[in-house]
């Protein structure tokens, strides 16, 4: 299980065929890399098993081959959204293999990962051990600011400026999937941790799902601000897997106003900036440890989130999924209200 969303294997996937499984969407959350927080979100599972297959159901019309197999419905068939009368929360999915990946002790950036070792033990067909992230923007706070001047993204600016700014085009990185903390990395690195799976086919996959989420946003009224995929390798072709184009996966605004989860890192950093400094330091410190895991280091839990948070966020993962997709699935406020209701979050 993953910290929002259970996993279920049908058919376990061989060595060179894609088994079957599902994702069963919950109303969970995590926010910075914590795992599961204390409280729950109302109808967020099924706003993302929502925005999900909507979007994975757009790539494959666009001709981008994905793991998606349909959605479940109330009768468990399955088939596609259209198919569904009331917004499913599972999702049929193609398999691949998740080998273990070994972690030999010290700091990641000299080798702590035997990547070898998993790509030895996936053969052709495995998760590729990287997340694709896809920006458009670089709002305040970015961390492509700490790593970059702005030329380096083709803006000509000497210095970052102190409100958000659009890209010239769209800018393609990959950090990793399975280390205990989140690093970005070169490519050249990146292209060892994807083993046999094309480093730059990987980066014009990134870009096209980019470009259909991009537009689709751009039609209902949002701008799509950045996010990332996942992807599987199988027999020398590579798939978008996991679950793309929902406000966990992908930054969108209205007007400038977020519509992600980043509304609610924001409510942590303004709340309880003590732990959030907390997660940093746990983080930088398991670096000097033999551990992998960063959480136990860690002094502090999350505190719960207020009532009037929890509603205010919960309508913003009803009404965006119903405003992105154009279709009323969920009993919720217009947007309009919705986002003004952010305001006090």
């Amino acid at each position: 299980m993953t910290s929002v969303k259970q996993f279920r294997v049908d058919q376990a996937p061989t060595e060179t065929a894609l088994g079957a499984g599902r994702f069963i969407f919950t109303d969970a959350y995590s926010v910075f890399d914590w795992g599961q927080m204390p409280d729950a979100i109302p109808h967020k599972g099924a706003s993302l098993c929502t925005m999900g297959a909507f979007n994975f159901e757009q790539l494959e019309a666009a001709g981008i081959e994905t793991h998606y197999a349909g959605v479940v419905d109330t009768n468990g068939d399955i088939g596609s959204l259209s198919d569904c009368t009331t917004p499913p929360t599972e999702m049929a999915i193609a398999l691949t293999q998740v080998p273990d990946l070994p972690y030999l002790g010290g700091s990641a950036a000299d080798g702590a990962y035997d990547y070898d070792a998993y790509h030895a033990t996936a053969g052709e067909n495995f998760l590729i051990p990287l997340e694709i992230v896809f920006r458009n923007t670089v709002p305040v706070g970015s961390s492509l600011r700490r790593r970059g001047a702005p030329a380096d993204y083709g803006l000509a600016l000497d210095d970052w400026p102190a409100e958000k700014i659009d890209l010239p085009e769209p800018v393609v990185e990959f950090s990793t999937k399975y280390e205990q903390q989140d690093r970005y990395l070169d490519r050249t690195e990146a292209g060892h941790i994807a083993g046999i799976a094309d480093i730059d086919a990987l980066e014009s996959l990134a870009r096209s799902v980019n470009d259909v989420i991009t537009d689709q946003a751009a039609k209902t009224g949002f701008t799509h601000e950045d996010g990332k995929i996942e992807c599987l390798y199988i027999d020398g072709e590579i798939r978008v897997a996991d679950v793309v184009g929902t406000f966990d996966e992908n930054r969108f605004s209205i007007n400038g106003r977020q519509l992600s989860k980043e509304v609610i890192r924001q409510y942590y950093k303004r709340e309880q900036p003590g732990w959030v400094d907390a997660v940093s330091a746990a983080k930088t410190r398991v670096s000097e440890t033999d551990a992998a895991d960063w959480r136990p280091l860690c002094e502090g839990e999350p505190i719960s989130l207020p009532s009037h948070v929890v509603d205010a966020v919960a309508d913003m993962y009803t009404a965006g999924a119903n405003a992105y997709t154009d279709e009323s699935w969920f009993d919720a406020p217009p947007l309009a209200e919705t986002l003004a209701a952010l305001d006090s979050v």
